[in-house]
């Protein structure tokens, strides 16, 4: 069942993309919420940086590249889920409140980053393998890479923004 533009929080947005109440065009609101989008990502890198030391490292549980990144890529979803929620997409989250919205989103959010986790994995082993670049180097550059699909299928269909 589709919800009205104001139930979701988006009625400032014209259907024609005009700007909304306070000025600001669709092009500007998508800036901001990549913007925005990308300050949470930045506290997933941390964390996923972290973790993934905690668990590849030699010195710590020295478990496997595939493994260690995998379950590094779930806690920095976890918590860029609960970050968008309440920062990047908090119009959309307060205009359909309730938990099993939020699941909603969570589940969706998940499997679109299962994705990125995918392409993060194969962009890191390909990196490190064929590129014999340094495994924190190459991280980066994964989650760079990956962060870039999150975002947009995050915005039409994660939270299933207007922009």
């Amino acid at each position: 069942m589709k919800t009205s533009l104001k139930a979701r929080g988006l009625e400032r947005f014209s259907p024609s993309g005009e700007r909304d109440q306070a000025g600001v065009s669709a092009a500007g609101r998508l800036i901001q919420r990549f913007v925005r989008f990308g300050l949470v990502g930045s506290t997933g890198v941390v964390v996923d940086m972290g973790v993934l030391f905690l668990l590849a490292d030699q010195h710590t549980l020295g478990w496997g590249i595939m493994l260690s990144k995998s379950l590094a890529a779930e806690v920095a979803i976890i918590n860029n889920f609960t970050w968008n929620e309440v920062f990047t997409f908090r119009d959309i989250s307060a205009g359909e409140p309730g938990s099993l919205a939020r699941i909603g989103r969570f589940g969706r959010f998940n499997l679109i980053c299962l994705m990125g986790i995918g392409i993060g994995i194969l962009s890191l082993n390909g990196e490190i393998r064929v590129l014999h670049l340094n495994l924190y180097t190459a991280n980066l550059i994964a989650i760079f890479l990956a962060s870039i699909w999150n975002f947009f299928m995050s915005v039409k269909f994660g939270w299933r923004a207007a922009v």
